[in-house]
C-alpha cells in the first residue's frame, strides 16, 4: 500500500490486521482542527462540495474505528471523531452537518453511525451527555423517510435504524419493512440482487447487500428470525459464486463503479466470518481477507502522507467518478469488520488456508457472467455481457461493457476522444467510419447466458447490427462476431492490455495473431475467422490508462475492414502470468445451418453453440 515500511507487516493475525487499520487511521489525526466536524484530505471535489466531503472523509474512517471499538481497543484513535461528531449533529455549532436533501451524500454516510451503534450500544452512547445524544439521534432520524435512489442506499436507513434499536434509541421497524420490501423487488435469485430495478450487478451486490445483510442478520436473529434465515441462505448462494472473483494471490477481478473503494471489495468475507455463515471454513475465509489485504499492501495506493488516493492499484484521478471525493476511498475500512472479532473466535484461531478447489468456468446466470481460474488459480477473468449503469458515470463503457476482466491484467479506460491508441481497446471489438472515432459495445439488444458462452446482440450504429458469442476455454477465451453491416467500417479488437515498458516489454506479430509478453504477464490474441484474415497490431496506449499500472499499456490486436453486408469475425484470447501463450492449435470455427461449432484440433470436445435467430 505504501509508504514507509507497511510491506513488512506479515498479515498473519489479529494483532497484526489491527496495525495495518491503525497505519490507515494514523495520517488521517494530522488532518483534523479543533472544533471541526470534518477532515480535509485533498483539494479535488465531487459533485457535493467540499463541506460534505470532509463529514465524508470523518465518517469513513469509521468504518475500521467502531469495530476496533467493539473489541476495547481504539480509545486513542476515537477521541477526535467523537468530538466531531459532537460538533457535527449539534445544530447550534458552526460546523453542523445540516439538514439533508433528496438524493443527499449525507444519507450514505450515515450507515456507519447505524454499524457503532448496532456495535457498541452504550459504550457509544456514554460517550454523549443527554443533549450530545438527542442532537445525533436527531440527526440520524432524516433517513428514515428520506427520498433516496432505489438502491442499496435503502440499506442505509435499515442500518441506522438497526442502531436505534440496538443502542435502545426509539427505533421505527416500519421503516426496516418498507425499505426490506423496496430491495426485494431487485433480488434475482441464487444470491444475486441487481443494484437497483434494471441496474448493474457489480461490486455493491457483495460490498452492499451482503454485507449489510450478514451484519443485520446476525445481530437481529432473534426479533426478525425469518429475513435473517433469509439473509444468510442468501449470502450462502452468492459465496459459492463470489469466491471465483478472488484469484490465488489474493486479487480480484476489478468490474464495474467504485473500485476506488479498493478492499470493500472483500469486505463480504469479513461479514461472513463476523455472521459465522456456514459456507466455508474459517480458515477458507481468513484466507481470502489476508490474501487480499496483503495484495493491496503492495500496491502503491497511499500518498506521501500515507493517506488513500483516489484511483484503483495507483492514484488516478481520470478513473473516478463524479461523486469520489478524497475521502471516499476510505469506504475500504469495511474489511476491517473482523476487527470486532475476539482474539478467540474462530476466524483468528483458525489456520489460514488457500482457495478450495474450485469449479471453472462457472456461470453466473443472474449476473450475465462467466467466471474463468487458469489452472493454479493465480489469474482469474471475468466474461460478461449485458450490463450497463444507465446513470453513464465517466468511463462507463470501460467499467462494465467489455467482453472480459482480469485480476492480473485490469482494463484501461478512455483517454480522448481521437484515435484508437485513446479509445481503451482492450477486450473491446471497435468499430470507425475510418475517422478516427471509434464505437463500441454499450447497451446490448439481447443477452442469453448459457453453461459454456454469453450471447449478446448490439448495435453501435442503426444499421449495423452484431451477434457476439464468448466462449471460456483453457487459457482464455473465444470470440465469435456476426455483423450485420450497411456501411463500409474498419475494425480493432484488442486482447488483455499489459504493461509496456522499453526493454522489458516484447511484441510479437505473426501471421494472424499478435503476442506481447510484458513483466506483467503475457498477452496475445489470433485471428481464427473462417474467410478473412486480419492484421495483427500492438496499440499503446497513453500512462495512467491502466487501472492497474500507471506506465503505458501494450494492447495485442486484430484490425480489418468490413464492408456492407454480412461478415463473420473469430479469435482466441489469452492472457497468462509468466508463460508464452499463442499456440498454433487454436479451434476452427464451423457455421452451419442452424449452429456454430467451435472444433478443437488437439483432442478436445467440440463445442456446439446455439446459432440464435
Amino acid at each position: 500500500m505504501a509508504v514507509e515500511k507497511q510491506h513488512t507487516n506479515p498479515l498473519a493475525s489479529r494483532e497484526d490486521v489491527a496495525t495495518l487499520l491503525k497505519s490507515l487511521l494514523k495520517p488521517l489525526d494530522g488532518q483534523f482542527e479543533p472544533g471541526e466536524s470534518g477532515i480535509t484530505l485533498g483539494t479535488t471535489c465531487a459533485h457535493y462540495g467540499p463541506d460534505i466531503a470532509r463529514m465524508e472523509g470523518l465518517s469513513r474512517a469509521l468504518w475500521g474505528l467502531f469495530p476496533l471499538m467493539a473489541a476495547g481497543e481504539g480509545a486513542q484513535e476515537s477521541e477526535k471523531y467523537l468530538a466531531a461528531i459532537r460538533a457535527g449533529t449539534d445544530p447550534q455549532h458552526p460546523g453542523y452537518w445540516g439538514a439533508t436533501g433528496p438524493y443527499d451524500q449525507r444519507l450514505v454516510e450515515m450507515a456507519v453511525y447505524g454499524l457503532g451503534l448496532a456495535l457498541l450500544q452504550e459504550k457509544l452512547t456514554n460517550c454523549f451527555n443527554e443533549r450530545e445524544r438527542d442532537n445525533l439521534y436527531r440527526w440520524l432520524s432524516q433517513i428514515g423517510d428520506a427520498q433516496m435512489p432505489d438502491s442499496n442506499w435503502n440499506y442505509f436507513a435499515i442500518m441506522v435504524e438497526l442502531g436505534f434499536k440496538r443502542a435502545g434509541l426509539p427505533w421505527r421497524r416500519e421503516v426496516i419493512e418498507r425499505r426490506f420490501t423496496k430491495m426485494e423487488a431487485y433480488y434475482l435469485g441464487n444470491g444475486w440482487y441487481s443494484d437497483g430495478p434494471g441496474r448493474p450487478k457489480d461490486y455493491y451486490i457483495s460490498m452492499a447487500f451482503h454485507f449489510y445483510g450478514l451484519i443485520y442478520a446476525t445481530l437481529m436473529k432473534d426479533d426478525d428470525a425469518a429475513r435473517a434465515l433469509t439473509l444468510r441462505e442468501r449470502a450462502r448462494l452468492f459465496a459459492q459464486d463470489f469466491i471465483t472473483f478472488s484469484d490465488a494471490g489474493g486479487a480480484s477481478i476489478p468490474f464495474g463503479r467504485s473500485l476506488t473503494y479498493r478492499f470493500a471489495m472483500a469486505a463480504f468475507w469479513s461479514a461472513v466470518a463476523f455472521s459465522q455463515l456456514e459456507v466455508y471454513t474459517p480458515g477458507i475465509v481468513k484466507g481470502l481477507v489476508l490474501r487480499h489485504l496483503r495484495w493491496w499492501q503492495q500496491q502503491p495506493v497511499l500518498d506521501r502522507d500515507g493517506i488513500l488516493t483516489l484511483g484503483y492499484a495507483y492514484p488516478n484521478l481520470a478513473f473516478c467518478e463524479d461523486y469520489n471525493s478524497p475521502g471516499s476511498p476510505y469506504w475500504a475500512l469495511k474489511i476491517f469488520l473482523v476487527l470486532a472479532l475476539p482474539q478467540s473466535h474462530a476466524f483468528w484461531q483458525a489456520e489460514e488456508e488457500a482457495l478450495p478447489p474450485l469449479r471453472t468456468p462457472r456461470a453466473i446466470k443472474e449476473a450475465q457472467q462467466i467466471v474463468v481460474h487458469s489452472e493454479d488459480s493465480r489469474h482469474a477473468w471475468l466474461l460478461t455481457s449485458g450490463q450497463l449503469e444507465l446513470n453513464n458515470y465517466v468511463n462507463t463503457e470501460a467499467k462494465y461493457t467489455k467482453f472480459a476482466y482480469s485480476s492480473r491484467f485490469g482494463f484501461t479506460i478512455e483517454r480522448g476522444r481521437y484515435g484508437i491508441k485513446h479509445a481503451a481497446c482492450d477486450s473491446m471489438l471497435l468499430l470507425s467510419e475510418e475517422d478516427g472515432y471509434y464505437r463500441g459495445r454499450r447497451e446490448c439488444d439481447e443477452v442469453v447466458t448459457g453453461e459454456d458462452h454469453i450471447f449478446s446482440r448490439w448495435s453501435p450504429w442503426r444499421d449495423v447490427h452484431i451477434s457476439t458469442w464468448l466462449v471460456p476455454c483453457e487459457e482464455g477465451h473465444v470470440r465469435i462476431h456476426r455483423i450485420e453491416s450497411a456501411r463500409k467500417l474498419q475494425a480493432v479488437e484488442g486482447g488483455f492490455a499489459v504493461i509496456s515498458r522499453p526493454g522489458a516489454t516484447q511484441i510479437q506479430h505473426q501471421d494472424r495473431a499478435a503476442i506481447v509478453a510484458a513483466p506483467n504477464g503475457y498477452s496475445a490474441i489470433a485471428d481464427i475467422s473462417p474467410t478473412l484474415c486480419r492484421r495483427p497490431e500492438t496499440v499503446i496506449t497513453p500512462p495512467n490508462s491502466s487501472i492497474m499500472f500507471a506506465e503505458c499499456a501494450a494492447i495485442p490486436c486484430l484490425n480489418n475492414d468490413i464492408e456492407p453486408g454480412l461478415t463473420w469475425l473469430c479469435c482466441a484470447v489469452a492472457g497468462r502470468v509468466e508463460a508464452p501463450v499463442y499456440s498454433q492449435q487454436a479451434p476452427r470455427l464451423i457455421i452451419e445451418p442452424h449452429s456454430l461449432r467451435l472444433a478443437f484440433a488437439t483432442g478436445n470436445k467440440d463445442i456446439a453453440l446455439p446459432l440464435y435467430s
